[in-house]
């Protein structure tokens, strides 16, 4: 078999791809534009716990479930830090509390996904496909959420930063998946003006996979175009972030604001299965709750007057269990909290229909009951922030609960 056949037969096999850069490809993709309107979602792998995150410090029984890794109350040594009275913010994401104060952060407690599992990757997957309890879902809903908004899809409309694509924006419509780190907007060998050349001799007339070709070279000179300009900002400001989520953030921020292309963004982040010796103020949630603030703080502020089009929504597959294990960890739960930031979120304040820890409004007896689905909130989102209809809507979160949220997540136009 000639290569020029194995290349096409792969493709075939497959569905083609276009190299980006080191580690980073786009799938076919079509000319377009979006309306401006920006998403972003930050998945927790591993159920982070909502409880330390949102933690309900005036709630008489948080500290009897918890007696070593409860949060102090604010003012207190290793206190939580004051959000509303009752509710109380981890202190390693203090990063995050001028969002509060400046009403451009929201929570959404005792949220998250119907179902009932207790599996990672069942969990994750609903929450990727958005549609629980069904694992014959082909595509993501950002994906859907990718092919229904206004304009048609570009390149680089939707974009990952992670090792691999991501089952939520796996589908029909074309992505973009960097890896993390500077590696992800490292020139590929394709910048090589020979190799170049050649493959656009290859492919620039094929029937079949010219188009996106030249699609996917089309991304990667978006993002190389976006980077470079990074990079130069970089040398004039000062010296990088540190590596990891904050410096991933800074260089979302800076892509987003150099293409307007990019609409919906998605970052993926490990650690949060804290089984044992999880902490309370300090300890191993503390240590991976820090560069997360610290990277939505970056990621807000280097996207300045863009944040007023962005809205970001960190969420995680489940939540943790009420009452802390004899290991010193929280066991996998139900209900969550959702945070909700951007310059349009109705912030400063925790939404959702909260129950209390009392034994008899448990789940089960152990962990917070999901009293708002987590698809209605990205729902109000896509609606009121992306400006999706409601026939659009049912396709990207279909057989949702016709019943929506009683309050609003986002200021009033």
């Amino acid at each position: 078999m000639q290569r020029r056949d194995f290349m096409h037969a792969l493709a075939a096999g497959a569905g083609l791809v276009i190299p980006l850069g080191r580690h980073a490809w786009a799938a076919t993709a079509a000319e377009g534009s979006g309306n401006g309107r920006r998403l972003i979602v930050i998945m927790l792998r591993g159920a982070v716990d909502g409880l330390s995150v949102v933690a309900p410090v005036g709630d008489p029984h948080y500290a009897r479930l918890r007696p070593t890794i409860a949060l102090a109350r604010p003012g207190a040594e290793g206190g939580a830090l004051e959000l509303d009275g009752y509710f109380g913010l981890h202190p390693a994401l203090a990063p995050l509390l001028p969002l509060w104060e400046q009403k451009k952060l929201a929570f959404v407690h005792a949220s998250g996904s119907p179902d009932a599992t207790r599996s990672h990757f069942d969990a994750q997957d609903y929450m990727e496909s958005g549609t629980p309890g069904a694992k014959a879902t082909a595509d993501g809903w950002m994906n859907r959420l990718a092919g229904a908004l206004p304009g048609t899809a570009t390149p680089t409309r939707a974009l990952s930063i992670g090792p691999t694509m991501p089952r939520i924006l796996s589908g029909r419509v074309p992505a973009v998946n960097l890896a993390g780190g500077a590696a992800g907007t490292r020139a590929n060998v394709l910048d090589r003006p020979a190799l170049g050349r050649a493959f656009d001799q290859l492919y620039a007339n094929h029937a079949r996979f010219g188009r996106a070709y030249q699609a996917g070279r089309d991304a990667h000179q978006e993002v190389m175009m976006a980077a470079t300009d990074m990079e130069m900002q970089m040398a004039d400001g000062g010296a990088p972030l540190p590596n990891g989520f904050p410096d991933d953030a800074a260089r979302l921020a800076t892509l987003m604001r150099n293409d307007p292309n990019i609409q919906l963004a998605f970052v993926a982040l490990g650690g949060w299965d804290t089984h044992a010796s999880q902490g309370a103020a300090k300890g191993q949630l503390a240590n991976r709750l820090a560069p997360l603030g610290q990277g939505l703080e970056v990621l807000a502020r280097r996207l300045g007057p863009l944040l007023d089009q962005t809205t970001i929504v960190v969420m995680s597959e489940f939540g943790r269990m009420a009452r802390e294990n004899g290991n010193g960890g929280t066991d996998h739960g139900h209900g969550n909290a959702m945070w909700v930031l951007g310059g349009g979120v109705a912030g400063g304040r925790v939404y959702g229909e909260w129950r209390g820890l009392a034994e008899d409004q448990l789940n089960e007896g152990r962990d917070l009951p999901v009293t708002t689905d987590f698809r209605t909130v990205l729902a109000q989102i896509a609606q009121r922030h992306l400006g999706l209809a409601e026939r659009e809507l049912a396709q990207v979160f279909p057989n949702m609960p016709a019943q929506r949220t009683r309050f609003s997540v986002l200021r009033s136009a």
